[in-house]
């Protein structure tokens, strides 16, 4: 795994080895990031962006939105492993604008800043964590009105209510979900 664009590109991440089972890390691949990032960067919402990682694993996705010109990104995962590969990660990087929070991703309580208008949401597969992580950052502040969320799973996810749909994309047995959050409704 590599960074592919911007300031910090083609430096290699840290391995993930053979981690942890219990940690289900499964990176999101080279080819899949390029590809969508250059759906995000014709969005325009990487710029300036205030990125937040949930169910983090490498940070590979919020890293590459640093390096691609987000103001700052937060990752948070619980697990161990992942704690330990993000750490490196923002190391290797040498992102002084990227902060770990070791935390359930389904238990984040009050947002303490600004909400974040760049979402990544990679949680484990198939088991239904995804829309759940997403109502608990919206309860705690963490999600700003018109952010953008980028969904990860094995299979097309519906968009929850409050979201508007901007495309979806299917990368082998991975399906990317892209929606804007709109409380206009």
């Amino acid at each position: 795994m590599r960074i592919i664009a911007g300031e910090y590109r083609g430096r290699a991440l840290a391995a993930v080895g053979k981690g942890d089972a219990g940690a289900h890390l499964r990176p999101t691949t080279d080819r899949v990031r390029e590809s969508l990032f250059s759906v995000l960067t014709h969005t325009g919402a990487i710029p300036g962006a205030r990125v937040l990682d949930l169910f983090a694993g490498t940070g590979a996705l919020g890293l590459e939105a640093l390096s691609r010109g987000a103001e700052t990104a937060v990752f948070v995962d619980d697990g161990r492993v992942s704690q330990g590969l993000i750490r490196k990660n923002i190391t290797i990087c040498k992102a002084e604008n990227a902060k770990l929070i070791r935390r359930d991703a389904l238990k984040l309580g009050v947002n303490p800043d600004a909400p974040y208008d760049l979402i990544f949401l990679d949680p484990p597969y198939g088991k239904g964590l995804g829309e759940r992580a997403l109502r608990a950052a919206e309860a705690g502040g963490w999600i700003a009105e018109d952010a953008l969320v980028v969904w990860e799973e094995n299979a097309p996810q519906a968009v929850p209510d409050g979201y508007q749909l901007e495309s979806s994309r299917k990368y082998g047995d991975t399906h990317i979900t892209l929606m804007w959050r709109d409380l206009s409704e």
